[in-house]
């Protein structure tokens, strides 16, 4: 695969990820402690969501944060290079991740 298609899977991943948070926002919102609005064991539940989609959020903004970093990579012609050793990361592993930063033996 050549730079430009893993660019497009790149930039179509932050997208998707980034539509998955705006989905989502209001998920992570204050949850209203208004017992006219919520019953309470549905303001429980929102409750106890709560913490798992900001852990959620959390991990999208550290999978956005490689992407882009990928992106830089394949400005400066780096990508597809180890970060540890200089070789070549396989195209098979840039398939399965294509944020990866380490190629195989670097990265056991």
């Amino acid at each position: 695969m050549s730079d430009k298609r893993f660019r497009q899977i790149i930039l179509d991943e932050i997208a998707e990820l980034e539509k998955l948070s705006y989905d989502s926002s209001s998920d992570r919102a204050p949850v209203t402690l208004d017992q006219q609005a919520v019953g309470r064991l549905s303001r429980m539940d929102a409750m106890q969501q709560k913490p798992m989609e900001l852990a959620k959020e959390e991990r999208r903004r550290i999978r956005i944060a490689s992407l882009k970093a990928a992106l830089l990579r394949i400005e400066d012609d780096s990508y597809g290079a180890c970060l540890s050793c200089g070789d070549d990361i396989s195209l098979k592993r840039l398939e399965i991740d294509c944020a990866a930063t380490l190629c195989i033996s670097c990265k056991k």
